[in-house]
C-alpha cells in the first residue's frame, strides 16, 4: 500500500473570526490532489499549515512523514517544491541571482533544467523580478519548484495569470511529474476545469470547513444533475437535493445518484458543476 504524501488529523487555526476546524485529509503518494474553494475558504490558510509558515493550534500534519518546524538543509523541504504568492520572490533579482541564491539552499538544485525551463516558458532572464509580468512572475516561481528533484509540489493558484497555452503546458508538467510513484501534487486553483484534467483526488473546502475530500473519478460517478420542473422539484425529498438552480426553463438539482427517483431525467456532470452546486447552497445556508 502506498504511502502518503500528506497526512493531515483534527488541524485547527484560528485568525479572529475564521476558523479551521478539525480538517483532515489524505493526499496518497503518487496522486494530484486539487484543492478548491472559493476566496476565503482557507485553501491558503491551509497550505501556510502544510508548508509549516504557519502555527497550528491543534491537530497533527505531516508531510512526506515527517513533522518540521525549522529550515535546515536536512529539513524534509527539501524534497518539497512551493509555488505561493509570488509577491514573496526579492524585487530587483532576476534569474542568475535567483539561481545562486536557490543553489545554496537546495542540495539537488538543477541551474541547467532551471534555465531551460525560463526558456521554455519565455521568461526574460536579466530582468529584475519587478519589471516581470504577473503571469511571468508566476512561471519563475513554478520553474524553480521543479528544478531540485522535488518529491511533492505544493501549488497555490499557480496557473493565475498564464494564459491558456501555458496553463495547459504546465498541466501536462504536473501529469509526467507524478509518472514517478513517489510524486505527489497538491494544487489550489479557482480554474476547476483544470483540476478536473488532471487530480486523482478533489478536496472542497467553505468557510474554513472540508465539505469533501474524495476520489474525482468517484465524485463524477456518484452526482448528477437532474433536470425538472418546479413541480416536479417539490416532490423531491429536500434532503437529497445538494443544491437546486432554477431558470427560466426549470430547475437544474445536483443529487446523488443513487436517490434519483424513478421516472427522473438524470445527466452525468462536471467537477465544476459539483462545486457550484454546492456552493450555491452554502451561499444560500448562510442568508
Amino acid at each position: 500500500m502506498a504511502d502518503n504524501a500528506i497526512r493531515i488529523k483534527n488541524l485547527c487555526k484560528s485568525y479572529g473570526s475564521f476558523h479551521i476546524e478539525n480538517l483532515s485529509l489524505t493526499l496518497p503518494e503518487g496522486c494530484i490532489m486539487g484543492l478548491i474553494g472559493e476566496n476565503g475558504a482557507g485553501k491558503s490558510t491551509l497550505i501556510r499549515l502544510i508548508m509549516g509558515a504557519s502555527n497550528r493550534d491543534s491537530g497533527t500534519v505531516e508531510v512526506l512523514g515527517h513533522e518540521y518546524m525549522g529550515l535546515s538543509l536536512d529539513d524534509p523541504r527539501q524534497d518539497i517544491g512551493f509555488v505561493i504568492d509570488p509577491g514573496c520572490l526579492p524585487s530587483n533579482a532576476d534569474a542568475k541571482d535567483m539561481d545562486m541564491l536557490l543553489k545554496r539552499y537546495y542540495k539537488s538544485w538543477n541551474s541547467e533544467q532551471f534555465f531551460d525551463l525560463l526558456k521554455r516558458f519565455g521568461v526574460e532572464q536579466n530582468k529584475p523580478v519587478y519589471r516581470l509580468s504577473a503571469g511571468n512572475k508566476m512561471k519563475l516561481m513554478i520553474s524553480t519548484a521543479l528544478c531540485h528533484d522535488a518529491r511533492l509540489l505544493i501549488l497555490d493558484e499557480p496557473t493565475n495569470g498564464l494564459d491558456p497555452l501555458v496553463r495547459d503546458e504546465l498541466l501536462e508538467m504536473l501529469n509526467a511529474f507524478t509518472l514517478d510513484e513517489k510524486h505527489s501534487v497538491l494544487i489550489s486553483s479557482h480554474i476547476i476545469s483544470d483540476l478536473e484534467k488532471i487530480c486523482d483526488y478533489v478536496a472542497y473546502m467553505h468557510d474554513g470547513r472540508l465539505m469533501f475530500c474524495d476520489e474525482k473519478d468517484r465524485l463524477l460517478d456518484d452526482y448528477r444533475i437532474v433536470r425538472c420542473s418546479e413541480q416536479q422539484l417539490s416532490a423531491l425529498a429536500k434532503s437529497s437535493c445538494l443544491g437546486v438552480k432554477k431558470g427560466q426553463f426549470g430547475c437544474e438539482v445536483l443529487m446523488k445518484n443513487s436517490l434519483v427517483p424513478l421516472g427522473f431525467s438524470k445527466e452525468r456532470t462536471t467537477l465544476e458543476e459539483i462545486i457550484i452546486c454546492m456552493a450555491r447552497a452554502q451561499k444560500e445556508e448562510g442568508k
